[in-house]
């Protein structure tokens, strides 16, 4: 069976693969999201603070994924529990670390001018530093789904969803026909779901960033 065949008669079943992979993936970077921007705004005022929660998301970038979930399987048990605790930790270091070096770089005299006028620190920060501080941000985000999407794959190991179990079908019943053509519809539908992300976080630089600022 050539791949093309294979494609036309499994494609039901990658479709629904690829979609729980991106569901995961998007899910984990919203959480990541919300998680690696508040670090940064707790921290990005002192240095030992930002070098802490630095230091520490990339200790858990260190860890290899396939030990993260097989560490978390006694915890949490198999499937979605440990994928999402696994992507959302692995997703958080170039947040966290865009968020602090953006809020850093906001100009103190805007923050001054917003604070003669009588804002709030919450004021400033809502309206001011992280509008600011979002191209950076929104850099972190878009790396931190193009690892996600590959990291992804390997919750399958913890019987997790996505093309990762298309892969590990492959892998493990390698030399049968299909075998590559397994791993190769994995691989390639992470490949595109990755290019998508990325170009639909390109469109919401373009809506979101006005241009002066990505100038």
């Amino acid at each position: 069976m050539t791949f093309w065949e294979y494609l036309g008669t499994r494609h039901q079943q990658l479709l629904t693969d690829a979609w729980q992979h991106a569901s995961a993936v998007l899910q984990c970077m919203v959480v990541a999201t919300v998680l690696g921007v508040l670090i940064g705004v707790v921290t990005y005022r002192s240095d030992w603070a930002g070098n802490i929660a630095t230091t520490t998301t990339s200790a858990i970038l260190t860890i290899p994924s396939l030990a993260m979930i097989g560490l978390l399987i006694p915890v949490v048990g198999l499937g979605v529990p440990p994928t999402v605790i696994a992507l959302t930790l692995y997703g958080l270091l170039p947040i966290v670390r865009n968020a602090i070096v953006g809020l850093r770089g906001v100009d103190p005299t805007l923050v001054d001018a917003a604070k003669g006028i009588g804002m709030s620190r919450l004021m400033r920060l809502v309206r001011i530093e992280l509008p600011l501080a979002w191209p950076p941000i929104l850099t972190g985000i878009r790396v931190s789904t193009q690892m996600l999407m590959g990291i992804a794959a390997i919750a399958a190991y913890a019987s997790g969803p996505g093309l990762g179990n298309v892969i590990f079908r492959g892998l493990a019943s390698l030399g049968s026909k299909n075998a590559i053509n397994q791993v190769l519809a994995g691989t390639i539908g992470i490949i595109i779901l990755a290019l998508l992300f990325d170009a639909a976080y390109v469109l919401i630089g373009r809506l979101t960033i006005p241009r002066g600022i990505r100038a």
